[in-house]
Parts: C-alpha cells; structure tokens; sequence
C-alpha cells in the first residue's frame, strides 16, 4: 500500500470573500499534494473554513443578518473558489458541522482529563480581527491612546469568567519540540521567531468565552463557548475522522505531513496547537510552514481597509486557471513575500507557458499530425545530441524538480522544468525536423520522436502547476494513465504507444495569447 500523506491549508476565515491571499495558499498547498501523488504517494488534502469566533458574529449583526446565514453563504464562496483554481481537496470541512463539534469536545474532554484546564477570570486585551489575546507587552501604539496588536490591529479590553489552558507547563515541551525537530517549523525565519517567542515565558490561555455563544459550546459548563482557535485547529483532526481516534483513517493519516499556513498565524499553529495535541495525548503534526505574504503593485499588504483585495476568481477568469497557478509558483520563492500584478502574469504566460513550452508542443505535434498523418514517428537510431536531451530531461524529472518541491522550493523547481524545455527548444532549432523532411526522412522521425517523448515527460512533470493544461496535452499525446507519474513517464512506453496505431489529431493551442485590459496598461 502507497505511504500515506497528509497536508491542509490553513482553515479560512470567511467573514468576508476569498482574496488572493487564500488563493496563493490554496494553489501551493495543491501544487504539493498533486506532486506527492505523482510520487507515488496516498495524498490527503484538507481544507475548509472556520466559522465560529467573535468577527464572525460581529459582521453577521452589524449586517442584520443570522449567523448561520452568513457562514452558509461565505463559506460557499470559499469551497467555490477552491473548485475553481482546480484544487484537489479530498475534504472541506466547515466548523459549524456537528462531526466537527463533536472533534471539538473530545479534544477539550481529553485536555480537561489531563488537568490542564482550570475556570478562573481573564483580564487583558483582545483583537477581534485576529481573534487572538496580546499581552501588554505585546502592544504597539496607535494613533492618539489607541493601542494596536502587533498585526497593527484595533485590541479592546476583555474581562469575563473564562476556562484557562495551562500553556505555562509546555514551554520547555515546546522548546525541546523545536531543538530536537528543527524542521517542525518552516522557513528558518519563522521557526527563530517562535522560539523567542517561547524563550520570553508563557502565561496560560484563556480557551473559553462567554460575551457571546456563536461557537462550540464547552461540555458541562453553560454558557460558555470555546476560544475560536482551540475549535479552528482541531479541523486538522476533523479532516481524517477525529474523534474516532482508533479509526482507519485517523491511525493512517495522522499526524499531518504538512499545516500550510500564512506567516501570521504561525504562533497559533506552533505554540498553542501542540500544547493541545500534548496534553490530549495525540501525536504532532510533522511540519508547519508560514509562506509569506502576497503583496499588491508597490508592495502593500492586501486588506479591504486599504482597498486593494483583488478577487482570485476575476484573475482566473481573465488571465486563466493555469496561467495564474503557474504566475505564484514561478514568480514567487515560497516562503518570502511576493507581490502581484496583472502585468507580470502576463509576461509569465505569454513568454514562458505560451512561447518556451506550448509552442514547442504546438510545432512539434502539428508537424508530426501534417507530414505523418498523425502517426507517431520511428526511432532509427539516436545521436549524441538526442542523448544529450534525453539526459537533461530526465535528471530534471528524475532528481532536480523532485528535489525542489519535495522541499516546497516550487519556484527553483518551475525554474529546472522551463530550462529543460528551453534545451528541447534549442534541440528542434538545430535538428530542423522541417529540413530533414527533404533530406534525410529516417532523422527526422528520430527527432520527432525524441521531441514527443520528451514533452510528454515535462507535461507529467508540470501537472502539479497546471493540472488542466497539463492534462489535455497528455490526452491529445494519447499518454497511458499508469504512466503519468514520474516514475511513469520514464519506463519505455513510445513503442507500445507507436505499435497500437494511435494518431495524434493536430494540437490546438494550450495558451491563447493573453492581453493586458486597457486600464492595467494604463497603469
């Protein structure tokens, strides 16, 4: 049976509509998951969106609208835009649902066992846009008296009866946790963040709040609902069946491979959520990685405050699906902020999607449909220089890309996968199959099938970024599915394939050319 993989997105916040921030999240963690199947893996995605806490509640009454309402109609946004940007998700999970409800109280019942939680009285400061309590310490100046988060958030003074989580015992859990895994926590950058963090003490969490009951209620303490993160983190476990914890799909999935996450929740997802998993007695999840932000023209940070949200599916729908996916995986080194533009997708797609690889495809298939009746061509012997390509596509498929996704350094990855098709580019220019069509026709069959082996090779190795373009080419190539994987697509299948008798109809062009709306050119 294939190794087990499991990796989330973060749980979306949907008080508003999807921005391209969860778009970005969204794409990279697909790009991963579908290259862990290419590899061979049993890959479980989740995502889903988490529903409860204070904002939620907050932006539902000031729109004079149910709570339930608006987590019904947002959260469908969400699941709409990960069907749209071609995510592969095998579970969306919503905090409101009653399997979800029911993880939410075991993990508390298994916390409450443990003696880590105790009911006292919580004083201190609270963002609601965060959803998150800040020490004073923490606190920056605003404008005037205004005190603001670190995120540079309003904070409000909160007092109420509370449940409290006994943080203060895991500090040096945690620190032991990060010294003996150094890759629990990802890029480096973070991972020194957190530390210092922990380093600097911990004071136990309030986990419960009774100012408003627009959450998981707290077992046998009326009144009182859990902390939106204590309910939010636990969809990880949801996901793969949670509270069934002796269950099939708990005991082969979990712990998580990979949480992956915006750098701004990090201390959520690697402070407070293995203290819970520790004191519920659960294994940790393997890894968490904080990507950066991705930032608009001039390099400002999207919020509907400042009004430069971009919708992700109006870029789809313009630019297209693939297009966009390959855009943040090409331009942007994950981990580090990036920043977008329409302009920028457009070069990508036009110049390296559309010219270095789709117009390869489109000459080479074309030529073969015209002049072979669409046949696929002989090999009668390779050259030194049909070696030289096969050996530069096959280490970038075999060692190089593998290499860099399996470490989410996507962008050196697309990086080794456009150079190889530059090589195939450089190959076809000076084999000229269109000359040797007069001159020596054994040779330029040779070529041409070198090109198709080689193309359906760098198709296979591109689907994880653009899993519909990818797709189609393989389908018009007529590839075998048990051959599009990375091992796959390196066994000897050309001959069967040339053998059955399949001819390849003429290509239609997998990449449009793209044009810049007038008012981006404008800008």
């Amino acid at each position: 049976m294939a190794e087990p993989f499991y990796i989330t997105t973060a749980i979306n916040y949907p008080n508003g509509r999807p921005h391209i921030g969860h778009a970005y999240e969204g794409i990279a963690t697909d790009v991963m998951a579908r290259f862990q199947r290419l590899m061979g893996r049993d890959v479980r995605f989740v995502t889903g969106t988490d529903e409860h806490g204070l904002k939620m509640d907050q932006t539902a009454r000031n729109l004079g609208r149910k709570t339930i309402d608006l987590a019904d109609e947002m959260s469908g946004h969400f699941r709409d835009m990960a069907d749209k940007l071609n995510l592969s998700y095998d579970e969306f999970v919503r905090t409101t649902e009653q399997r979800h409800h029911a993880a939410s109280i075991e993990l508390w019942k298994r916390m409450e066992a443990n003696g880590d939680l105790y009911l006292d009285r919580y004083e201190g400061w609270y963002s609601v846009r965060d959803e998150a309590f800040y020490d004073e310490s923490e606190l920056v100046d605003g404008e005037g008296d205004e005190k603001l988060s670190p995120q540079g958030t309003p904070v409000e003074w909160t007092a109420e009866e509370t449940w409290f989580f006994r943080l203060s015992n895991y500090q040096d859990k945690l620190l032991a946790l990060y010294r003996d895994n150094p890759d629990f926590i990802r890029p480096e950058s973070r991972r020194n963040e957190v530390m210092r963090f922990v380093e600097g003490g911990l004071k136990d969490l309030s986990v419960s709040r009774t100012s408003f009951d627009w959450g998981v209620p707290v077992p046998g303490s009326e009144g009182h609902v859990m902390y939106v993160w204590v309910d939010a983190l636990t969809t990880y476990m949801t996901g793969v069946g949670f509270p069934d914890a002796n269950g099939e799909m708990f005991q082969r999935y979990w712990p998580a491979n990979i949480h992956m996450i915006g750098k701004d929740i990090v201390r959520f997802h690697t402070v407070y959520w293995p203290a819970f998993l520790m004191s519920a007695n659960l294994p940790l999840p393997k890894q968490v990685f904080g990507h950066g932000f991705l930032l608009a023209r001039g390099g400002e940070k999207m919020s509907k405050s400042a009004g430069n949200v971009v919708d992700p599916m109006e870029l789809a729908d313009t630019y297209g699906v693939d297009q966009l996916r390959y855009f943040f995986m090409r331009e942007i080194a994950f981990g580090q902020d990036g920043s977008y533009s329409a302009e920028a997708i457009v070069q990508r797609a036009n110049g390296e999607l559309g010219n270095a690889f789709g117009n390869l495809a489109q000459r080479t298939l074309g030529f073969i449909a015209k002049n072979l009746d669409g046949y696929l061509p002989a090999i009668h012997g390779h050259t030194e220089s049909d070696a030289e390509l096969f050996e530069t596509v096959d280490r970038a498929i075999s060692s190089e890309i593998p290499d860099a996704f399996s470490s989410l350094a996507f962008q050196q990855g697309v990086e080794v996968w456009l150079r190889a098709a530059f090589a195939c580019n450089g190959y076809i220019d000076a084999e000229a199959p269109w000359a040797l069509r007069k001159t020596d026709p054994e040779r330029m069959e040779t070529v041409l099938a070198t090109l198709y082996i080689c193309i359906a090779q760098l198709a296979v190795a591109i689907e994880p970024v653009i899993p519909g373009s990818s797709a189609t080419l393989l389908d018009t190539m007529g590839i075998p599915t048990e051959n599009r994987s990375y091992d796959g697509i390196r066994d000897h299948w050309y001959s069967a394939l040339a053998e059955s008798g399949f001819q390849i109809e003429a290509p239609k062009p997998l990449f449009p050319r793209l044009e810049l709306r007038e008012e981006e050119s404008a800008a």
